[in-house]
């Protein structure tokens, strides 16, 4: 498939092509390795946390705040 099928497809095609995409995916993602800087963020954000420059967020709410930004 190509960018011109692509832009021919319906709003709904494409997001049912794209959950198919994405559940093939995720059956799959036990041999996806994280690429090098995932651990060095990870690493940094622990460490923020561990000095309390950093806070643990609800999702529900960290999605609520960053729709209120963006709106």
């Amino acid at each position: 498939m190509n960018a011109a099928e692509i832009s021919q497809m319906t709003r709904d095609e494409k997001l049912r092509a794209m959950e198919a995409l994405w559940a093939d995916l995720s059956e799959d993602d036990g041999n996806v390795e994280s690429p090098a800087w995932h651990q060095e963020a990870l690493k940094k954000t622990e460490a923020k946390l561990e000095s309390g420059k950093e806070e643990i967020q609800d999702w529900a709410d960290a999605k609520q705040m960053l729709r209120k930004r963006f709106e």
